[in-house]
């Protein structure tokens, strides 16, 4: 009997423990990014608040893109389970650059958040589009020496996301022929085509498209 018990005790303090996956965000509108300290005019390094407010982090995929006013891509990459995104460049200090990031993390959804507002959970994943410009800022100290920066236009944590997350309410399933239903913005107010503008086309079927058209 003793010899059972002990081979039970030894068996259960080696068998592997599983521990439950941590599941928490807040929604696309309490994210955002800030320019972190050390960029400079050749060099850039942006933060983003996602990587440590969604779990879990692992899954988080960020796709990050720069591009000048007439649409070029100044650097672009995707990065998993990173807060911050980093590159050199020799981007003219006096233009504007757009940001672009995407963020996705199919294993986070909001409905512990939704649940503790008091409101119906959905079972969305996270699906977050971001969008703002950066500029040099240039000022003086007191002491009369100049200083330059790279910031956001609408400023750090100035620049909440957009969730791409699109319920529509189809009332009629026997539609055969997609039709655009309405356009959107990246604020998801109802907009006409624009040039040079993200755009979100939905269709009656329920689908979604992103288009973006420089011109």
């Amino acid at each position: 009997m003793k010899k059972t018990l002990l081979a039970l005790v030894i068996f259960l303090g080696l068998a592997p423990t599983t521990k439950a996956q941590v599941i928490t965000c807040v929604p696309c509108d309490q994210l955002s990014m800030v320019v972190n300290v050390g960029s400079d005019t050749t060099s850039l390094s942006i933060y983003h608040a996602g990587q440590y407010l969604t779990h879990p982090q692992e899954h988080n995929i960020f796709s990050w893109e720069f591009t000048d006013n007439q649409g070029n891509i100044i650097f672009k990459d995707t990065i998993v389970d990173d807060s911050d995104c980093n590159f050199s460049h020799n981007f003219p200090i006096t233009d504007t650059m757009n940001v672009t990031v995407y963020l996705r993390n199919d294993s986070a959804n909001l409905d512990s958040w939704y649940i503790n507002q008091g409101l119906t959970a959905n079972g969305n994943s996270i699906n977050c589009l971001f969008e703002d410009k950066i500029y040099w800022m240039t000022g003086e100290y007191p002491s009369g020496t100049p200083w330059g920066r790279w910031e956001f236009v609408a400023g750090d944590y100035s620049n909440p996301g957009v969730d791409l997350n699109v319920i529509l309410a189809v009332d009629d399933f026997t539609y055969q022929k997609k039709e655009l239903v309405k356009i959107v913005d990246i604020l998801g107010r109802e907009t006409s085509f624009k040039n040079n503008h993200i755009l979100f086309y939905i269709y009656s079927d329920g689908s979604t498209e992103r288009k973006y058209i420089s011109k």
